[in-house]
């Protein structure tokens, strides 16, 4: 597999993805490898010359006006890191503790944070050798950086803490041990460059965000079935009602929905059958639309921070300065991932008012809950209840996590941005969401077998090919749950994404 080169100037979202869910290894290039040990001079030459920086010769936080003796630097790092470390909750997901270390070595090898060479060097070994820190999920306010978590990501390096190895959870030392990667005594300055920044929120929300880039062509999908099963009109999407609006994300949905309809014997024309459909299916364009130009906007702002320094204090080699100031502050990402949350929340709501059309009798006009012989069975009517409980959860986590703070440190840092709580309830925002569509989709396939089908669309008569190939017809009741997870399967494993691009090269 390729190796992916760190520069710290130009990681990319698919990068990312690709390290931490393919196992791609890593490399530092060399201009990365020389501002490593230009920034870790300076640090060394402030250590000897007593200098007060904060975080290399003081405490931290409300004691950075305690100086700390250059015989006492190590122990301070080492101090920080165990008593920092206090996470709580289940531990991230391999992928993303994998992302949380990926970020931080692209962030030191920036040469502004001090570190020695041989740290740098341990990180991409934890990497390439699959030694994956056992990190808590929650216990990070966002603000100097993502403190406890960033800390559970260091104790393996320092002989501590817990890391899961060739599919086991071990004591950090023993899973360093087994993979052949030496621990490290941190020296000045290391344990504040290794904690101080954004990179766990950064990591669930990067993660976060190349999903739902999947997902909104799964909602193009969905919504065009329930095109297919509703008779859907044509005529909404008419590209000249969407170029006069000029909105990229609506004019790109329009077209893929005409692009995935194209051919339908099924879709209806203005009059045919009816003037104008629900909103839940003329609106898809500029309802699915905000959700991909909201997204699309928040790639652009993670791609940034992937690529920033969010260290403090930051070392100025040209000029041998320490400065501290605030770039660990998650405010940055905070917004933009509570944007991400509300973003694909409205793919389930819309989603969710498809599925109620299609089993509600009195809007779609086929048998109640998509079902013959209703009373016996109930078809898909608790399918239904159980998308409106996910989206209804979906509005409670959609709230955002950004406009609340809390002071800590004795009042030191006195506003913070929960940015890394609004990461992880945009990524269990995606999750419910994209059970919903999967949803959707089985529900699109049992009204469109009800219907009759008169001939699918270019796109769509391989989504119901695929649908069909893992879950069948619905003639009477069985237990459904295994059916949506099929369905959903198709979706994570993006199968149903690849026979629809092999049958039609849609743009998506």
């Amino acid at each position: 597999m390729k190796t992916v080169i760190l520069t710290g100037q130009d990681l990319t979202i698919e990068e990312l993805a690709l390290v931490c869910r393919q196992n791609a290894p890593v490399a530092l290039s060399e201009e990365a490898k020389a501002r490593v040990l230009k920034s870790r001079a300076t640090v060394e030459r402030i250590v000897d010359e007593k200098r007060v920086v904060y975080g290399v010769t003081t405490g931290f936080g409300k004691f950075s006006d305690v100086v700390i003796s250059p015989d006492e630097c190590a122990l301070l790092q080492e101090n920080l890191i165990v008593t920092h470390a206090v996470g709580a909750g289940k531990p991230f997901s391999r992928d993303i503790a994998r992302g949380i270390l990926l970020l931080r070595i692209n962030n030191v090898i920036k040469g502004f944070s001090g570190i020695r060479p041989e740290t740098v060097d341990t990180m991409v070994e934890m990497l390439n050798r699959g030694v994956t820190p056992i990190i808590p999920e929650k216990g990070s306010l966002g603000a100097s950086g993502d403190l406890a978590p960033l800390s559970h990501m260091v104790l393996p390096m320092i002989g501590l803490g817990e890391a899961e190895y060739e599919g086991e959870v071990l004591p950090g030392g023993e899973a360093m041990a087994r993979a052949g990667i030496p621990t490290i005594q941190l020296g000045a300055k290391e344990g504040l460059a290794l904690i101080n920044g954004t990179q766990a929120m950064t990591a669930v929300g990067a993660l976060t965000v190349y999903d739902a880039i999947e997902l909104l062509k799964i909602a193009d999908i969905a919504a065009a079935m329930s095109f297919e099963a509703h008779y859907g009109v044509l005529d909404a999407l008419d590209p000249r009602i969407h170029e006069i609006r000029a909105h990229k994300g609506q004019m790109d949905t329009a077209r893929i929905l005409r692009e995935l309809l194209s051919g339908s014997k099924n879709a209806s024309r203005q009059g045919e059958i009816r003037v104008q459909d629900a909103y839940s299916l003329r609106c898809v364009p500029q309802i699915h639309g905000a959700s991909k130009d909201a997204i699309n906007f928040i790639k652009q702002r993670v791609e940034i921070e992937i690529n920033s320094v969010t260290d403090n204090p930051i070392i100025l080699s040209d000029t041998m300065e320490g400065i501290s100031g605030g770039n660990f502050h998650g405010q940055p990402m905070a917004l933009p991932f509570d944007f991400l949350g509300i973003a694909l929340a409205e793919l389930a709501n819309v989603s969710e008012r498809r599925l109620e059309r299609l089993v509600n009798p009195s809007l779609s006009g086929l048998p109640a809950f998509l079902v013959q012989d209703g009373g016996v069975n109930s078809g898909f009517m608790i399918v239904q209840y159980s998308a409106a409980a996910l989206v209804s959860e979906n509005k409670v986590l959609a709230h955002p996590a950004s406009v609340d703070s809390i002071p800590s440190s004795a009042g030191q840092e006195d506003h913070v941005s929960m940015g890394t709580i609004a990461a992880r309830k945009a990524r269990e925002i995606y999750e419910n969401a994209r059970r919903v569509l999967a949803m959707e989709l089985m529900c699109a396939c049992q009204a469109i077998d009800l219907r009759g089908d008169k001939g699918l669309g270019k796109g769509t008569a391989p989504v119901y090919a695929a649908v069909r190939e893992q879950v069948a017809h619905l003639d009477k009741d069985r237990p459904l749950y295994e059916d949506i997870n099929r369905c959903e399967a198709l979706l994570t494993d993006g199968s149903l994404l690849a026979r629809v691009e092999a049958a039609s090269p849609i743009e998506f």
